[in-house]
């Protein structure tokens, strides 16, 4: 997403005009329906993660940081970590290691986690991208979002609430236009599956210890927002240790999180609920305007005034329709 290029280039990361496919917005698709937006700045960028991967490798590495790949990790205690060969002192301690986060469990940050997970199943296709829109089909009991990610591929990813209805096949038979475009399309990667977690903690850090990224706090993979999240939560970090207090990191974790959760909990809605979900989408497809707001407000979010005037005319819309 745009927001999260910006916040890369925040923390230093370049990302070359040449990486990946440029987007203009998003697309709803639900039946016969279809509604599009434009981001209002900027444009979206679909790549592979490896590459991501490569240029925060990178920067760390001529940042001076110290990489220990393939060295296990056993625990943390009050001076430092405990690795597989010995112990580093530390002075912080940062758990950046995902959704399942083992330093989350040794810091007693885990307590009181609350969860809602789903099922996420993805694959590459070599197919020249159909659309300048990163498209967003509404089944049934599945959503699926493809991204364009090169100019001959695409990244597709079905999620639903069950590991059934999140098998590949089986959930094309939400969107036959979909299923068509594919049927002759090469594989391009092997299948992945994963679970896409939203949950908070009310806790992200304690004594000398800080979660970043998933560790700290997720939300549903279909916002986007998940790498967003992660960077600037690292930007906040930093300026919290800077200035020897976590506190400070705390409150500002809270102001990151606030609109994507609220923007998870609406997709989580709309997937759950056939009728009110078709009138969302016949709603926003009457009205781009209404759309393009949305999506301002979700990208760059959004004064009080605007929040407000933005929900008012949804609210309005979606009984219209």
């Amino acid at each position: 997403m745009p927001d999260t290029q910006a916040a890369l280039q925040d923390l230093g990361v370049e990302v070359a005009d040449t990486d990946g496919f440029r987007f203009r917005g998003i697309r709803f698709l639900h039946g016969d329906l279809k509604a599009s937006a434009e981001f209002p700045h900027g444009v979206g960028l679909g790549f592979r993660r490896p590459l991501l991967h490569e240029l925060l490798v990178r920067h760390a590495e001529k940042a001076g940081v110290q990489l220990l790949w393939n060295t296990p990790v056993a625990g943390v205690d009050e001076f430092g970590v405990r690795l597989g060969p010995g112990h580093v002192e530390t002075r912080w301690i940062v758990g950046a290691d995902g959704s399942g986060s083992r330093v989350r469990r040794w810091s007693g940050l885990d307590t009181k986690a609350q969860r809602t997970g789903r099922h996420a199943t993805r694959r590459h296709y070599r197919i020249r991208p159909w659309s300048n829109f990163m498209e967003i089909y509404w089944g049934e009991r599945a959503q699926a979002y493809v991204t364009p990610i090169s100019n001959n591929e695409v990244c597709i990813v079905v999620m639903a609430d069950t590991t059934e209805d999140a098998q590949f096949q089986m959930a094309l038979n939400n969107w036959p236009e979909l299923k068509n475009r594919l049927a002759m399309a090469e594989l391009a990667s092997r299948e992945r599956g994963a679970i896409t977690m939203m949950h908070s903690l009310p806790r992200v850090f304690r004594d000398h210890v800080a979660l970043v990224g998933d560790a700290s706090g997720g939300v549903d993979a279909l916002t986007g927002d998940g790498l967003r999240m992660a960077f600037r939560q690292s930007l906040a970090l930093g300026e919290a240790m800077a200035h020897d207090n976590l506190g400070e990191y705390q409150r500002s974790h809270r102001q990151i999180a606030t609109r994507p959760m609220h923007m998870g909990r609406l997709m989580l809605w709309l997937g759950r609920h056939a009728e009110l979900r078709g009138r969302f989408v016949r709603s926003v497809s009457a009205n781009p305007d209404l759309f393009s707001r949305l999506l301002d407000i979700h990208v760059n979010g959004a004064t009080p005034a605007n929040l407000l005037s933005t929900g008012a005319r949804v609210g309005w819309r979606f009984l219209a329709a």
